[in-house]
């Protein structure tokens, strides 16, 4: 199950303590002890070697695997007291005040937040005052974020008008919210009273919300493991061939596929499923000249008036 940015930091905070007092530990037995699967582990284990007592790269945790089980190579290097430098301390004092203004944020974790920031403000002194002048601001999914963690909490059912850029169109539904997650962007699984069907929702697509009165009442349903990515596409999903130049070589990087081969002139034939075919049509008018659809034929044709129709529209400008 998907958890959100807090919950994990709060995970990877104990892991490094778990880790510390059980040196080769096993990759099952850390697992098992986290109540998360071996591939959501492995995916904190990713993050760790990125963080440190410092931002400017040093004194990182060498932490590793080999699937089996997990060292860290440098638990003493580590566990001296950390020293803010005045930068550093600006950084995360105008970090910490920004997090804790988020509309979606729990009240407990507000307040544990706020806690934090006035030692640290106490800590830094003199070379924290400078960030007391500085300030961020969260974009508007903010808003939307809070509406649906409260009709989550609340069991309530939602209206939105919602932006589907793979056909261009707003839409009205309600949906009746599952769950809140991150991979890249914020999204919500809920089930759709307009498809009757489970659809993920991504909060900056959201035009406008309402939480309603009538309960939330989604289908039992198994959540999917996101472990491997939002876009996880079934072998009965409808394939789709493109074949793109060397600027379009990026597809492949962004598109779970099936196979991606080599082309003479430097290009790729990518072969991929999808639920939605109608979805790629969007993607082939970005490459331009760089890409086109092989197959379907009438995904291909599709897209080929869309292209003469943009075409067209500049004509009549």
């Amino acid at each position: 199950m998907a958890t959100n940015a807090i919950d994990q930091t709060r995970r990877m905070l104990s892991l490094v303590t778990y880790l510390r007092e059980r040196p080769g530990a096993h990759v099952q037995d850390v697992a098992r002890a986290f109540g998360i699967t071996e591939d959501e582990l492995i995916s904190d284990l990713d993050v760790l070697p990125m963080c440190g007592t410092s931002f400017r790269g040093g004194d990182l945790l060498d932490i590793d695997t080999d699937g089996d089980r997990i060292w860290w190579h440098n638990p003493d290097d580590v566990a001296e007291p950390l020293r803010l430098a005045a930068d550093e301390a600006t950084a995360l004092l105008v970090a910490a005040r920004a997090v804790a203004t988020l509309p979606g944020l729990r009240e407990s974790d507000r307040k544990a937040l706020l806690r934090a920031t006035a030692k640290l403000e106490a800590a830094a002194g003199e070379s924290g005052a400078a960030s007391s002048r500085l300030s961020v601001t969260f974009e508007a999914e903010g808003g939307v974020f809070a509406d649906v963690d409260r009709a989550i909490s609340e069991r309530r059912r939602l209206w939105l008008r919602y932006y589907s850029p793979a056909r261009d169109e707003l839409t009205e539904r309600e949906v009746d919210p599952i769950r809140l997650f991150a991979v890249g962007h914020t999204y919500m699984e809920g089930w759709c009273r307009l498809s009757e069907a489970r659809r993920t929702f991504r909060l900056d697509r959201v035009a406008e919300i309402r939480l309603l009165d009538a309960p939330a009442a989604p289908p039992e349903l198994e959540l999917r493991d996101l472990s491997e990515g939002l876009v996880q596409p079934a072998a009965e999903d409808p394939e789709v061939v493109i074949e793109v130049g060397t600027g379009g070589r990026w597809v492949a990087e962004y598109y779970p596929h099936d196979s991606a081969d080599e082309l003479p002139d430097g290009g790729l034939r990518i072969t991929l499923r999808t639920p939605d075919p109608a979805s790629l049509r969007r993607l082939a008018l970005r490459l331009g000249g760089e890409g086109r659809i092989v197959s379907p034929p009438q995904l291909a044709e599709s897209a080929r008036t869309a292209a003469r129709e943009a075409l067209a529209a500049y004509d009549t400008v």
